[in-house]
């Protein structure tokens, strides 16, 4: 057995036993081989890290929640300052260390559109993951390399892929997210929810459903989304963290993406 194919084996390996740590090691030699990946191999580089880095979000948002119980004065409110400062740093070191292998390994190698698309999408999603907990400058600039990431993805994404297309979809997804959470841009998150939408619809009406049945799922997120903030705009419910990632496992270690919102109800081995 080759090396590349050793290694996508033991990585899914890894995913079954929920062995995170060494997935992302295997995805990282991966990516180390200069190789431009297939789908398959995208999805477990996005999946590893995405394990690793997703349970330290939920974790700073639950410390950032008692954190917020407590009067600065009061010594149990700084020892959760002193620990949200703890995950903030294994936060910062997983997003920096993705971010790397992405420029360095990942997109020099990208040839066709989908995988410009995943992987300047993916690191728009890594910047962002950066701008939740920073502040002052470098909220800044993560938010601003996030943007622009997201923005080359959509460019590439209007070219190379239909508008049904789930990893367009899945873009414009989590790019509206960005808007709604980072910049606090709600209409604008609106408005690229909606485009997706419509163009979406436009185009699977013309192909048949049929065509586009792994799109479903990212066609319903995008709904709910702009269903929940279109509420909010006009003094409804309180938002939800509705991120998610934007590729349905169609492969042979097959899962779901879900929202956080919905992690009670469906579980998911894969994204958030």
């Amino acid at each position: 057995m080759e090396e590349r194919d050793k290694l996508v084996c033991l990585a899914k390996l890894a995913e079954q036993a929920e062995r995170y740590d060494d997935m992302v090691e295997f995805m990282k030699k991966l990516a180390r081989m200069d190789v431009d990946m297939s789908a398959e191999e995208r999805i477990l580089f996005s999946v590893a890290f995405k394990h690793t880095i997703g349970a330290k979000r939920a974790s700073w948002r639950i410390i950032s929640s008692l954190e917020q119980q407590d009067t600065p004065s009061d010594k149990t409110g700084v020892m959760i300052d002193a620990y949200k400062k703890k995950v903030e740093d294994e936060l910062r070191k997983i997003c920096n260390e993705v971010l790397s292998v992405i420029a360095i390994h990942c997109l020099p190698l990208a040839n066709s559109g989908e995988n410009v698309v995943f992987f300047y999408k993916m690191k728009g999603d890594y910047y962002r993951y950066l701008a939740e907990f920073s502040a002052g400058t470098e909220k800044k600039a993560a938010s601003d390399q996030s943007l622009m990431a997201y923005q080359h993805a959509m460019v590439v994404a209007s070219t190379e892929l239909s508008p049904a297309h789930q990893i367009r979809l899945g873009l414009a997804l989590n790019f509206s997210v960005f808007f709604y959470e980072i910049m606090n841009s709600h209409e604008r998150a609106c408005q690229v929810a909606k485009q997706a939408i419509d163009e979406g619809n436009t185009e699977i009406k013309s192909a048949g459903e049929g065509v586009y049945k792994d799109s479903a799922l990212m066609m319903q997120f995008l709904r709910d989304n702009l269903a929940l903030w279109t509420s909010e705009l006009a003094g409804g419910e309180a938002s939800k963290d509705t991120d998610i990632d934007m590729e349905v496992r169609c492969l042979c270690l097959c899962s779901e993406l879900v929202p956080l919102a919905k992690l009670h109800a469906l579980k998911t081995s894969q994204y958030m």
